[in-house]
């Protein structure tokens, strides 16, 4: 392992992700909050959740209860007044049901003088969710819909018909209260109707795009699930108020400061990846080969998020499985690295936040007799890092704003 890359790497992760914390950006969107007369009921729902009402309680001058949501082990400690739920992530389980059955029993008795101050972060498709079907059929399709390959906006334009929270219907529940909602974005374009399926938001997807995505995935779904993709959800909602704060292009900003700051050159190729995985992979590692030995720092940098077609039933992640992938091209091209991670610090059903692999990635995998292809067709990503401490930790992070995948040239 090239130890001066790898130590710029673990440096560039440390302190891009600082940088896209939401504490301020939640500051930020809350100069615009004008509460009614009456309650104001916080209802917090994301793997960034907990961090997002610590910097809501601590910013708002009255928060009368609430309720935070989000994945397992990233409550950070007790927020007064506010109740904390940890539940299943990607694939949402009986916590996740029951937690989002809690939300919806507080914000039902409000009344129009009173507000809902709704903090929504990415993972909340799974995280905040009122089943109109049976809970083990919903945590079915959505497993199908994984292993296909389906993007997060078909993905969600399928959970939304079977949710009584999605697709805006969150927002409907608490009217006629108005509800003022601050967004993580974890979705490129920041289409504020996909972000965690958009409880909150007029929906833009069709029942005919939904049946589309169902049939061109072969969806095996029951006679039930099936009539609920013709159920339209709501396309006005005149009581809510919507703000934006963070996104994967203030990620790959970061890294680019980062990069400058240690001597990198920084390109910024795109902030709206989507690919497979392993094809982003070797792009970048091609990127890297290309411009290896031309005597300059450079550090191309990619933010989005890609996608994995599952062919086996080993343990890893789109990043791990990126960064794998690009040790093939890079192999024996010195001054080169590949590293790509989770801002969320989850990539995967994993606990680490991604992958780095460099120019002695491949040989060093080869003589512990690892077929890196063999492993690439099992998705076992996780355990060859392992092998050769090509994973990146950084435990979770309190914010969710997509994945970045960077090629460092060192010269």
């Amino acid at each position: 392992m090239n130890k001066e890359l790898r130590a710029d790497a673990d440096l560039i992760v440390k302190e891009s992700i600082k940088a896209v914390l939401p504490d301020e950006a939640v500051a930020r969107a809350l100069k615009n909050f004008k509460p009614g007369s009456g309650k104001v009921i916080l209802v917090a729902a994301g793997k960034a959740a907990w961090q997002m009402a610590a910097a809501a309680v601590k910013e708002c001058p009255r928060i009368d209860g609430g309720i935070v949501i989000t994945k397992y082990d990233h409550v950070k400690g007790d927020l007064p007044g506010i109740i904390c739920r940890e539940a299943g992530h990607p694939v949402p389980d009986e916590n996740s049901f029951s937690a989002t059955a809690e939300a919806l029993k507080l914000v039902e008795p409000l009344g129009a003088d009173d507000t809902v101050l709704f903090l929504l972060s990415g993972g909340g498709s799974a995280l905040f969710e009122h089943p109109l079907i049976p809970g083990e059929e919903l945590q079915d399709i959505t497993r199908q819909l994984l292993s296909c390959g389906a993007d997060i906006i078909e993905m969600n334009t399928i959970r939304k018909r079977l949710s009584g929270v999605k697709g805006g219907r969150f927002a409907q529940a608490a009217a006629p209260a108005k509800v003022f909602s601050i967004v993580l974005s974890d979705v490129l374009g920041d289409p504020l109707d996909m972000i965690a399926s958009g409880p909150a938001y007029p929906d833009s997807s069709t029942c005919e795009q939904a049946k589309e995505i169902a049939e061109r995935y072969g969806l095996a779904l029951t006679d039930t699930a099936r009539a609920l993709l013709s159920n339209e959800t709501p396309k006005q909602l005149d009581h809510v108020e919507t703000q934006i704060t963070g996104s994967v292009r203030e990620l790959c900003r970061a890294a680019a400061e980062i990069c400058e700051g240690r001597g990198y050159t920084p390109v910024l190729l795109t902030d709206e990846l989507c690919s497979e995985a392993r094809e982003a992979g070797s792009f970048l590692a091609s990127i890297a080969r290309s411009h290896a030995g031309e005597g300059k720092k450079t550090a191309y940098i990619a933010g989005g998020e890609t996608v994995v077609h599952l062919t086996g039933h080993g343990k890893g992640g789109r990043n791990q499985e990126l960064a794998l992938a690009a040790s093939i091209g890079i192999s024996g091209v010195p001054g080169t690295a590949v590293f790509s991670l989770g801002s969320d610090g989850t990539d995967g059903p994993t606990d680490a936040a991604g992958g780095y692999t460099d120019g002695d990635t491949l040989e060093e995998l080869k003589a512990k007799g690892i077929d890196v292809r063999r492993v690439l067709k099992d998705n076992d990503a996780y355990h060859a890092l392992k092998e050769v401490d090509g994973l990146i930790f950084t435990g979770p992070t309190g914010t969710n704003v997509n994945d970045v995948s960077i090629a460092l040239v060192a010269g």
